[in-house]
């Protein structure tokens, strides 16, 4: 075998690569090639002057070595600001933009080429840059950070494809008068963030960007995304990167990913809102930024007429969305650490999996997930709030269980204790007041419970039962109605559409019941009480044949059935229960 011959030699590598090259080879491929060359050539030129030599095109890709860091940096500089002034100088849609990566290290030299790890991290490090922007790597900085007038904004350390140890990743942007890339992020020092820390995830909200001219939406583009801020931090079990720190991102060229490790978050909110005709169109979305997957996104048009009503009914919807689906992805991400080795409010997360799955198991091995976390920390309030769920869950299965609803009132109460500003304490004490057939005093718990969190929408669900339950159907309707638009997939929707149904029974008004109830039993076919009701309303409808036909279902899912069930509900009026019960024993007696 003949005899290799190579070098080994310390270099600055710069990795340049074009931005939407592909894009402009679909629109024409000829006018791409043109544009790049031309691109290709000032980056040749900028890289001679300061010392340096282009190798390794490849596509829309270009390689450079130096010796000296700061020549390399100089000359990035240089053949950056060149193509934007002349990017600057053709039509927006037709635009090059170039990205770059700097590292410094040991390369192997042949025969012009270079290799090496050191080679490979440049490579990398371009993809973090943004557009017409530079990213370099710790080991450059060290040489370069006293000898120039540049900003540097610490990304943290990054595991890079094919490379063995982790990178800290560096953005570069120009002091003084010059172009100042990383100038809205300045205020990030170096090495002060780390990428998610053990414990709780954290969530950051970037400021929506306003689509338009008008002045007006990119303020209230600012206020939604500070409504979803301010209501996100009421979720309790959430942290929530303050907006001074998320604010400083409004140009979100960086990526998600890279702005959720500056910040160290695990989660970014970003979105985009448009004025048109009259109305207000938003979208929003949710990123996982360990891994750059897109965990939730939606659209939202509403008619913009009162612009402070339309944040608050938005950004609590939103909230309450995002609780739930960061939640969800959650549970899912402890099944990738063993369970000896789950922390608390990893332990939480597992259990809130299992109870979400409803099956008399799943249920019994949430509780010995909860009771593992409470015996690891008894004061969490999260675990506090979780055992009171639990045992309420229960007592509600149990038809209104006495000691659980005991045990429900005092893991509530020391949750309390641990966090008077958490809303699910007051919740389940109002919850477990409606069992115990004492609404006012339900009220009141849930009253704080929405207080403290508006776009808790438990609380505003059991708000509409406890006013069911004094006989105010038609104050009850619009708390079913805001769940609904706050948590349009919940686990336990079934539950309150089957309560809509009621309030709308009391109300008479009839297919409106049907429908509720109808809704309901889709989600859960064997909720007796949705059933029930439908037969009823049905009868009151005229429409007989099809309450024998639901009364024969009903028959067979619930052949146990007695109207004890009907009567234990503590409505303050038992007029109420005789109410129901008649309309239902209109169809027993034509089966």
């Amino acid at each position: 075998m003949a005899e290799r011959h190579y070098t080994r030699q310390l270099a600055t590598i710069i990795s340049i690569d074009a931005v939407g090259f592909s894009r402009l080879m679909g629109i024409d491929d000829e006018l791409a090639v043109a544009a790049f060359e031309e691109r290709r050539d000032i980056i040749t030129d900028s890289c001679g002057a300061f010392g340096g030599r282009t190798f390794g095109v490849a596509g829309d890709s270009i390689m450079a070595e130096f010796g000296n860091p700061i020549e390399a940096l100089r000359a990035a500089f240089d053949f950056q600001d060149r193509i934007v002034a002349l990017n600057a100088s053709v039509a927006e849609d037709m635009r090059m933009p170039f990205r770059a990566g700097i590292n410094t290290g040991d390369v192997i030299v042949r025969e012009g080429r270079l290799y090496g790890d050191d080679v490979n991290i440049a490579a990398r490090l371009q993809e973090f840059a943004p557009h017409d922007g530079l990213a370099i790597s710790e080991t450059t900085w060290h040489h370069v950070k006293d000898k120039t007038a540049a900003v540097f904004t610490d990304l943290g350390e990054f595991m890079l494809k094919n490379i063995a140890l982790p990178v800290r990743v560096l953005i570069v942007g120009r002091g003084g008068n010059g172009a100042a890339t990383a100038a809205p992020l300045a205020a990030v020092a170096p090495g002060h963030y780390k990428p998610f820390a053990k414990g709780p995830p954290a969530i950051a909200v970037l400021p929506f960007q306003g689509d338009g001219s008008e002045p007006d939406v990119g303020y209230m583009a600012d206020g939604v995304a500070e409504d979803i801020i301010y209501g996100l931090s009421n979720t309790r079990w959430l942290s929530v990167i303050a907006k001074g720190s998320s604010f400083q991102f409004r140009d979100d060229s960086l990526g998600t990913r890279l702005i959720g490790n500056a910040l160290g978050a695990r989660y970014i909110v970003s979105g985009t809102l448009a004025r048109f005709s009259g109305q207000i169109r938003l979208n929003a979305s949710l990123t996982d930024t360990s891994n750059g997957r897109l965990v939730w996104s939606q659209r939202f048009d509403r008619d913009l007429v009162d612009i402070f009503s339309l944040r608050d009914q938005i950004g609590s919807e939103i909230v309450s969305i995002l609780d739930k689906e960061v939640d969800r992805a959650e549970q899912v991400r402890t099944f990738q650490v063993p369970w000896e080795s789950l922390e608390t409010w990893q332990l939480v997360r597992r259990g809130r999996w299992h109870m979400n799955r409803r099956t008399r198991r799943d249920t019994e091995i949430a509780l010995e997930f909860f009771d593992k976390a409470y015996q690891e920390d008894p004061n969490s309030s999260a675990v506090l709030n979780e055992l009171a769920w639990w045992y309420f869950w229960r007592a509600w299965l149990r038809f209104g269980d006495s000691d659980d609803l005991d045990k429900v009132e005092a893991f509530a109460r020391k949750a309390l204790l641990m966090d008077s500003l958490d809303a699910r304490p007051h919740a389940y004490l109002g919850a477990a007041d409606i069992m115990r057939g004492q609404p006012a005093s339900a009220a009141e718990h849930l009253a704080e419970a929405i207080h403290i969190n508006p776009s808790f929408a438990f609380a505003r669900s059991a708000m509409g039962s406890a006013r069911l339950l004094l006989g105010d159907a038609a104050g009850a309707i619009p708390f079913f109605l805001d769940t609904e638009r706050l948590s349009p997939f919940d686990l336990y929707r079934f539950h309150n559409l089957g309560e809509l149904a009621v309030a709308y029974c009391f109300v008479e008004d009839w297919e409106a019941a049907i429908a509720a109830a109808d809704r309901s039993l889709n989600l859960s076919p064997g909720y007796f009480y949705a059933r029930f009701l439908k037969i009823g309303a049905l009868m009151r409808s005229g429409r007989r044949d099809e309450a024998k036909r639901e009364l024969a279902i009903f028959s067979t899912r619930h052949p146990d059935f007695s109207e004890q069930r009907i009567r234990w509900i503590p409505f303050v009026d038992a007029a109420k229960n005789n109410f129901l019960i008649a309309n239902f024993d209109q169809a027993k007696s034509i089966a």
